[in-house]
């Protein structure tokens, strides 16, 4: 079970259920309330469950919906302990208490594995300084929905306060009835006896919360009735019919409409601005100077009556924009400077080692063989197909927001400090996201908003990014380049791996711009850059895992599996280099040093299975395998490809994955599905290109990605297991990218060693 405080029933200090850090008094006497708020006809019964006078289920929510299918997983947990149908199971958005928090999940995600590797003294360095940024951090109550964690961090969670509400509502009848507990049955929210008595929940949820649950059970996996099964999405319908609000689609009385422009150079400034044809425009109310909020980039926002009288408004507005005077970045430099850097660390044992075993240096030098290779990858923009958008209302002293955010305490908190006002004052309303992928565990819109509708007269104001804005100031992959070099012995085995990693360190200019106070004078080694290096699962028995933390001064932060995305192409397609080298089989190679890893060599093995990979590709086509772990979760992809037109083309990706219990199937495999449509569109056309301190790329025609027609077949494999579920929207996209170029290798005999591969 998690390391964090959960409360299971409102009883006093008798009904806290501690799990990990301390004991805690009594909620109340903390100001925050035993259990969830009831409306007339409901009953709170612990921190996560409410039961409505009919019967139905209310359910705290605390987690963002952005297409991943989470607020679907989370219900059936729920109700599959309740032993309610999933449709009588209504979400309502979870308060502000701690209890939600969960930042530690997305902190502190372990990424090693002790039974098959202990890490470093450097390493256990690192994991002690996040063991403290996350206890402080859980101690705020900080939410995240982040790190492919949602599933895994409630799997324990909403089920015993499931399972304990449960027992309280049949405890609840088997005092009215006066008859023994154990002798009742619940079906589709339905208490019932044989001899006759029945009711809904509704009917005992009042007694029932003054009602100790006694001993608590979860349910057997046998007696799994929901989890397991396919069932539907619960945002289905209204995804269909175009009821679902999504940030963009907030529509408040007498609201107004703005857009932002800000300055095109990385790191620069406004100047002067002549708003005068701007003002003269139909339909404009105000021109209003941004500052920076959440480490964004000043600019101007038009207010206008509508969309379209704002943007056209913001686009004729004369500024004279500053650069900054340290100077402006340039990405082809970074990239050379990354490769220099991971070049000459690799030589002289530099940069921060997260993973060592053996003694890989001289065991490199007097390998008979060496192989070595550098690999660079570039910034990617997050580009949701959701623009960039926040609406947000500052009137009467109070503030109200509506948002699509991955971390809505946060935007919250930006919220009170841009308008001056107490947390209390803010009330915010959490929509559907289309799409996070990273970019929304940021604040910075959240902010500009608020300091928008400050100056609206009290009118709720809706601020979009156009897409322009949108990709030229994003918070970017950061972009990387690794040396590695193995060592081959006179048995033809590898005896040495080192592995030299140079780029920009995310999680302290993540910290230092959404939560400055938990960050500290000096960056701590982050190990989300370092992810799928340092915990590869080969048995090689000299190794040296280490990365460069390096500051370039553009903006970065979290991207789809973060530094697994751009870590899983160096590694997966430097293994495949050296079995091609040795004239071994991918797979068979990859096998033999997975000797102690079954689980990995499971989910390789299945992939291979379901590809056909002992059979030859079709004529004028190729396959090339990768494997990689994220999130707790291992992924095996085999990717079909042949060459159209001098492009590739990618007919077919078979996934494998073992992602421990699986909660619902068919979510798993449209996430799977999901991750390999945005790692292959990384892989084929990703890149930001930044020159004299401006990004190059600002639309979908010179930012492209995979649409329909270019869509491969995607078939979805999964291992059984009965591990606690690990991660699924992030795990799915690493290994295409190798998978990718290995493929590409066969096909073509060339070894492509640079993102993208288009």
């Amino acid at each position: 079970m998690k390391r964090r405080v959960m409360l299971l029933t409102g009883l006093g200090a008798a009904g806290v259920f501690i799990v990990g850090w301390s004991v805690l008094p009594p909620r109340s006497r903390l100001g925050y309330p035993d259990t969830l708020p009831a409306n007339e006809g409901e009953v709170g019964l612990n921190g996560w469950i409410k039961i409505g006078a009919d019967g139905r289920v209310l359910l705290a929510m605390n987690r963002s919906e952005m297409g991943q299918g989470v607020h679907t997983a989370l219900a059936m947990l729920a109700a599959e302990e309740l032993d309610v149908p999933l449709s009588r199971v209504q979400l309502v958005q979870a308060g502000h208490d701690k209890l939600y928090g969960n930042v530690a999940s997305f902190i502190d995600m372990l990424p090693f594995h002790p039974s098959e590797r202990e890490p470093g003294t450097e390493t256990r360095t690192v994991k002690t300084a996040q063991w403290v940024v996350s206890k402080v951090a859980r101690e705020l109550g900080i939410n995240v929905t982040g790190g492919s964690t949602s599933v895994s961090d409630a799997w324990d969670l909403l089920r015993q306060a499931a399972a304990t509400a449960r027992a309280q509502l049949v405890g609840a009848a088997s005092l009215r009835w006066r008859l023994p507990a154990d002798e009742l049955s619940v079906k589709d929210g339905v208490i019932s006896h044989p001899s006759g008595p029945n009711g809904h929940f509704g009917e005992f949820a009042k007694a029932a919360a003054a009602t100790p649950p006694g001993a608590v059970q979860l349910k057997d996996a046998k007696s799994w009735k929901l989890i397991g099964t396919p069932a539907p999405r619960t945002d289905l319908a209204a995804k269909t019919d175009g009821s679902a609000i999504f940030g963009i689609d907030v529509r408040r009385p007498g609201q107004l409409y703005a857009v932002m422009r800000h300055c095109p150079v990385v790191g620069g400034s406004v100047g002067r601005v002549d708003v005068d044809e701007a003002l003269r425009r139909p339909g404009v109310e105000r021109v209003v100077r941004i500052g920076s909020y959440g480490g964004s980039t000043p600019g101007i926002a038009v207010i206008a009556r509508t969309y379209w009288h704002a943007r056209q408004a913001a686009q004729a507005l004369d500024i004279d924009w500053r650069a900054p005077p340290a100077g402006v970045p340039d990405s082809r430099a970074i990239l050379r400077t990354l490769e220099h850097t991971a070049r000459d660390a690799a030589e002289h044992g530099g940069g921060f080692t997260f993973y060592r075993r053996g003694d890989a240096d001289p065991a490199l030098r007097n390998a008979p063989r060496r192989i070595e290779a550098v690999y660079r990858a570039p910034y990617l923009a997050h580009a949701t197909m959701e623009p960039i958008n926040c609406t947000a209302q500052v009137a009467d002293g109070k503030v109200t927001v509506w948002a699509p955010t991955q971390v809505p305490g946060l935007a919250r908190s930006m919220a009170a400090h841009v308008a001056g006002v107490a947390e209390r004052d803010v009330t915010l309303h959490l929509t559907y996201l289309g799409g996070g992928f990273g970019r929304r565990l940021e604040v910075d819109v959240v902010g500009q908003a608020v300091r928008v509708a400050m100056e609206a007269a009290g009118r709720p104001v809706q601020l979009v990014w156009p897409r322009e804005e949108d990709i030229t100031h994003d918070f970017y992959r950061p972009a990387g380049a690794a040396m590695l070099r193995a060592g081959i012995d006179a048995e033809g085995n590898v005896s040495a791996l080192t592995i030299t990693s140079a780029g920009d360190a995310i999680t302290p200019r993540w910290m230092e711009r959404t939560l400055p106070s938990l960050a500290g004078p000096v960056d701590t080694p982050d190990k989300s850059v370092a992810d799928g290096l340092f915990d590869l699962p080969y048995a090689i028995p000299n190794e040296r895992i280490a990365h460069v933390a390096t500051r370039s001064g553009v903006p970065i932060g979290y991207w789809r599996s973060v530094g697994h995305s751009h870590n899983a192409f160096f590694s997966e397609s430097f293994i495949d280099e050296l079995a091609h080298a040795l004239k071994q089989d991918p797979v068979a190679f990859r096998l033999s040093l997975l000797k102690d890893a079954p689980r990995h060599a499971a989910v390789l093995k299945l992939a291979a299975e379901k590809s056909g990979w002992a059979r030859p590709a079709p004529a004028g086509r190729a396959r090339g395998v990768a494997l990689h772990e994220s999130f707790g979760s291992i992924v095996a992809e085999v990717v079909e490809v042949s060459m159209a037109g001098g492009q590739p083309k990618v007919h077919r990706v078979v996934c494998a994955a073992d992602i421990g219990t699986v909660v619902n199937p068919g979510i798993v495999a449209q996430q799977m599905e999901s991750a390999v449509i945005f790692g292959l569109s990384a892989a084929l056309h990703g890149r930001i290109d930044i020159v004299d301190g401006t990004v190059q790329q600002n639309n979908f025609p010179n930012h492209p990605i995979v649409r329909l027609a270019d869509a491969p077949l995607i078939e979805t494999h999964l291992v059984a297991s009965s591990r606690p579920p690990s991660g699924v929207g992030e795990p799915g996209t690493p290994p295409l990218a190798p998978a990718l170029a290995n493929a590409l290798f066969v096909l073509t005999g060339k070894r492509a060693r640079e993102l993208p591969l288009a």
